[in-house]
């Protein structure tokens, strides 16, 4: 008999009778001269063909994709049927001005108290916010020309560290001089833009930020793509008054989960140097980790918000596709990535969020989102708007950690919720993760390979660092009909996930299956290929990507070496507002043991 696998269709699916398979990537982990020379193989005409058919076939991705008759029609980008309405929540008018936006979202804040963190220097560790330094700038403890100078001082003297771990790939301290004394102007005025005047911001490497290239990691970019204009995220920020610091480290073209990065050195994770950021939003993550910034851009197609933030400890937001323009991003024309929000708080991501959101044109039209919101975050409607709250939880996948300690830390964040609001946890399944897991790859693999093709077919392929052409290498294997197939899948799988939120409100996992991985000396120089780390780094990210769904990760404690342990929480279509809503209540559960890290800069404090 042949190799022909035929699938019920999703909607016949028995989930009784489903039984979760531990994801196990095959693929080895190499660096240095076998590493190099593996990638010379990969590239090799006959010898590439059979090792990466080798590799597919270990991971069953020719077994799902062409060996399966797969009953549903292709879902080329998300599609959702409407949405209900939002509980306790303000709504924000996406097509009025970005500072507007803002000043609601400030208003959906709890009661602002300096006195603890100004007057009492015995308090436990916590980043300064937002409304930290607009309160220092409105009554001259500080002006942001004195953050520019001390920013300025720090990010010099880090670019001559040795071996170099560059937080900011371009910085033009002119231009951050000439954006915080405008800044300083206006308040000297009485007329600050927004909470946001003054409110340093990095942008990552694949997003447009005037003056600054945008390179995507890479050496070359610049070389073929002008940057003309800001990003429309990032012009809706600068209308409110923010200050761009420069353009912040990545894994080169965002393929990878590390933030490897051998063009320019690799960012340091603050907490442990030794250790990686995670990616591929690698400089984004740590400068808000550092204390550098109190928020940054970051992109997100599998992961990349998420993953820093979790290793990180700190928030990273990937807001559901469609929600904003992506205008002005390298990924502008992809159907999983979207541009997310890294801060030190979930109400500074909130702010940031509310400035950046706005749909394009386009995606009112192809996708009716839902109209954005925020929650109202007074202790009060916190606890009635939570009290109600279903939490979905599929216990197998939850618990397939590198370490215990992760899921432990997760589910007593998850207890603390429980204990504290009465929500409600009930048991869920999710079919199919291997396929979901496959189609996600298929799908961002070759919008990669779209992409950089005919920049490679121009020569500049050889320019990349070897772990971009080891992916490359297996992207450019995926046929038409992969692609068919992975869009097939992804209808299904979005069957799935529509039919358990009708039961729960959200759906929570560890935000990575392991804490921040050590960085081997080995890889600083030509980067590595280690899929397996990469496995469980990705574990519980794919799905929001994958269906467009908004995610958060949200700092939850620590494991035995002090490295940073998130929590992701899921959200049904464009509910936004309800994640933030979850995430704030856990954040004042789990952030009393919120521990400084060993690389911060105390901004605000610095004599």
């Amino acid at each position: 008999m042949g190799k022909k696998r035929v699938m019920l269709p999703a909607k016949d699916v028995d989930l009784s009778s489903v039984k979760y398979e531990p994801e196990i990537v095959q693929a080895p982990r190499l660096t240095g001269f076998l590493f190099r020379l593996f990638v010379r193989l990969l590239e090799a005409p006959f010898i590439g063909s059979l090792l990466l058919t080798h590799l597919k076939k270990e991971n069953k991705i020719n077994e799902l994709l062409r060996h399966t008759v797969i009953p549903e029609e292709p879902m080329f980008k998300p599609e959702y049927p409407p949405q209900e309405k939002e509980h306790d929540v303000v709504v924000l008018d996406e097509d009025g001005k970005p500072e507007d936006r803002v000043k609601s979202a400030l208003n959906c804040l709890p009661h602002y108290d300096p006195a603890k963190l100004w007057e009492n220097s015995s308090a436990p560790f916590q980043y300064w916010k937002i409304r930290d330094y607009a309160y220092a700038y409105q009554f001259g403890k500080v002006t942001p020309s004195m953050v520019a100078e001390r920013i300025i001082s720090i990010i010099e003297e880090n670019g001559i560290d040795k071996p170099p771990t560059p937080l900011l790939l371009s910085f033009d301290a002119a231009d951050l001089r000439k954006q915080a004394a405008a800044s300083t102007q206006r308040f000297e005025e009485g007329n600050p833009l927004s909470i946001l005047d003054g409110i340093f911001i990095a942008i990552k490497d694949d997003i447009d930020c005037l003056p600054y290239p945008s390179n995507g990691g890479s050496t070359w970019l610049h070389e073929v793509r002008a940057v003309e204009k800001d990003a429309v995220c990032v012009s809706r920020l600068r209308s409110c008054g923010a200050i761009f610091i420069g353009k912040a480290n990545m894994h080169e073209f965002g393929m990878g989960t590390t933030g490897n990065n051998s063009n320019y050195g690799t960012a340091r994770n603050p907490h442990a140097p030794d250790r990686y950021t995670g990616g591929s939003s690698s400089g984004p993550a740590a400068i808000v980790a550092s204390g550098l910034c109190s928020a940054a851009l970051g992109t997100d197609g599998g992961g990349s918000v998420r993953i820093p933030s979790s290793l990180c400890g700190v928030v990273g937001l990937k807001i559901n596709y469609g929600r904003m323009s992506m205008e002005g991003c390298l990924c502008d024309s992809g159907t999983v990535e979207v541009i997310g929000p890294i801060a030190s708080s979930v109400e500074d991501a909130m702010l940031v969020y509310a400035a950046m959101l706005g749909a394009s044109p386009a995606n009112r039209i192809s996708m009716k989102p839902s109209t954005p919101c925020l929650p109202t975050l007074s202790f009060n409607d916190d606890t009635d708007a939570l009290g109600s709250l279903r939490i979905g939880i599929y216990t197998p996948w939850f618990n397939n950690v590198h370490s215990t300690e992760v899921s432990d830390k997760c589910e007593d964040a998850l207890n603390l919720l429980r204990k504290a609001h009465g929500c409600e946890v009930k048991e869920v399944v999710i079919p199919e993760i291997m396929e979901m897991r496959t189609a996600h790859l298929v799908s961002i693999g070759s919008e990669c390979a779209c992409s950089l093709n005919p920049d490679c077919e121009d020569g500049k392929g050889a320019k990349l660092t070897y772990d971009t052409r080891t992916s490359l290498a297996l992207f450019q294997t995926f046929t038409a009909a992969d692609y068919i197939a992975a869009q097939c899948i992804r209808r299904r799988i979005m069957h799935y996930f529509l039919e358990i939120f009708k039961k729960v409100d959200v759906i929570v996992t560890p935000t990575t299956g392991m804490t921040a991985p050590k960085i081997h000396p080995s890889a600083l120089k030509s980067g590595e290929t280690d899929m397996p780390t990469t496995g469980y780094l990705m574990r519980f990210v794919v799905p929001a990507n994958l269906l467009g769904f908004p995610a958060i990760s949200v700092p939850v404690g620590y494991d035995k070496e002090g490295l940073p342990i998130g929590l992701q929480i899921i959200g049904r279509p464009w509910a936004e507002a309800t994640i933030l809503r979850v995430a704030s209540a856990v954040e004042k559960l789990c952030g009393e043991s919120q521990k400084r890290p060993v690389s911060y800069y105390d901004i605000l404090r610095a004599n």
